[in-house]
């Protein structure tokens, strides 16, 4: 590479807050042509959050959360195009698919050739990038490095085509790292409107059918089964039990619910994921809600997944490799 090349990728802007070498070292990644901007949108975020340095974690976080941002604009870009267009809103409202995909890494990838891993890591960023950058999926990545001995990185996938997963899975397994996962589970379900009304907040923003996630720094996740019993109870009687679930949900307003339905289409009825910034209003949520009448009627909610978000690229280092 010419002197001067060398020097237009090394390029850092001029910043306003204080960055760690390893936040610049970032920044060397990301493409010249846009690195300012990139600059200035995590800087913005870092400001918001009377951040004083900007590190590697603060770089993760904001891009996470612009992220999220940027799919709730282009949501919302869609709704405006379609009322635009003369719809009335009777029309049915197209319902998600949702895949909360758990892999873990085999050891033996770390022992390859150091540009064996490398190749086998850029190969699987590929894929992931692909998928993240067309409309046909929504893609976050966390990782559990670390937390659970049994997986070691998820995949949060949204789709309206179900055939999409079974895609972007087997073009995964052709990488060459990923050749080295295992899938540990993989749940699968979809969203539908709810059936039991926000008493407190009846036009609540979570109807259920179209889920905005990656706003949270922490997302924790289990499947549930309710118990038969539940189901033989009245209409009535379950909103009742609900209303008291819902109260105590909405003391918790740091802790945001995705809930999507896996009746007939996976082993368990429901998925929930709930995003937050604060574990411990999350541990406290849980601790009263085993406190309320509906917590009878739950069968199963296990296993629980606790979740770090991060870039596509931060999930795969946290590999290790």
């Amino acid at each position: 590479m010419a002197i001067d090349d060398k020097e237009l990728e090394d390029f850092m802007p001029a910043t306003e807050l204080n960055w760690t070498d390893d936040a610049v070292e970032r920044m060397k990644n990301v493409p010249f042509f846009v690195r300012k901007a990139v600059i200035r949108g995590i800087e913005q975020f870092a400001k918001e959050k009377s951040i004083e340095t900007v590190d590697d974690a603060v770089v993760s976080r904001a891009r996470q959360e612009r992220e999220g941002a940027a799919i709730e604009n282009a949501q919302a870009k869609r709704a405006a195009e379609a009322r635009a267009k003369g719809d009335d809103g009777e029309k049915e409202v197209k319902r998600q698919f949702v895949n909360f995909c758990f892999y873990k890494l085999d050891p033996a990838f770390r022992r390859l050739p150091e540009a064996e891993r490398e190749k086998g890591k850029q190969e699987f960023l590929d894929v992931l990038e692909d998928y993240d950058t067309n409309d046909d999926m929504i893609v976050l990545s966390y990782s559990m490095v670390g937390i659970r001995p049994d997986t070691d990185i998820m995949l949060w996938r949204i789709s309206y085509e179900l055939e999409k997963f079974q895609e972007m899975s087997t073009r995964i397994f052709r990488t060459g790292l990923g050749k080295y996962l295992d899938t540990t589970y993989s749940y699968l379900s979809q969203t539908k409107r709810s059936m039991y009304q926000d008493m407190l907040n009846p036009e609540h923003e979570e109807d259920r059918t179209h889920i905005i996630p990656g706003k949270a720094k922490y997302l924790f996740i289990y499947p549930f089964v309710k118990t038969r019993a539940w189901y033989l109870l009245t209409q009535f009687t379950r909103q009742g039990i609900m209303d008291e679930h819902i109260y105590v949900g909405n003391k918790y307003p740091s802790v945001k619910l995705n809930t999507s339905y896996s009746f007939g289409i996976d082993d368990h009825e429901f998925v929930v994921a709930f995003e937050t910034d604060y574990p411990s209003d999350f541990v406290d949520l849980v601790m009263d809600l085993r406190e309320t009448q509906g917590s009878i009627y739950v069968e199963k909610d296990t296993p629980i997944f606790t979740c770090i978000a991060q870039s596509l690229e931060d999930a795969v280092n946290s590999l290790g490799c």
